[in-house]
């Protein structure tokens, strides 16, 4: 008998929630990747944050750039899918798509994130 969690990923495991942060050259950008994903049913919630100055390596070389944050809401068994279209509408060759598990959360929060995001 296999025991629950021993390889696989148990299904609650994979409709977790998570938070995906994304970085943005624009606004604009970030809207349409926002609107998109949300009108898709892969994020239930997007929050635009202009401002944000970043500072990274990029090709040898020290830079700094003004950008713009998107803090997805979002659940694990979506990210693939998430990434691919965050890839798809980006002006950025490695465009930042990075995810982190919700540990904790409001159970009507959670449950509304589980309703509005793809079945």
């Amino acid at each position: 008998m296999k025991r629950q969690g021993s390889g696989g990923t148990r299904t609650g495991q994979r409709r977790r929630a998570i938070v995906v942060l994304v970085t943005a050259a624009s606004e604009r950008q970030a809207d349409r990747i926002g609107r998109a994903l949300v009108k898709s049913e892969l994020a239930a919630c997007v929050n635009i944050l202009p401002g944000a100055r970043s500072i990274f390596r990029w090709e040898g070389k020290l830079s700094q750039e003004r950008e713009v944050l998107l803090i997805v809401k979002s659940r694990a068994d979506l990210f693939g899918r998430l990434a691919a279209e965050v890839k798809r509408l980006h002006s950025y060759q490695v465009p930042e798509v990075i995810a982190v598990p919700i540990s904790h959360g409001t159970a009507d929060y959670l449950a509304w994130i589980q309703k509005t995001t793809h079945k």
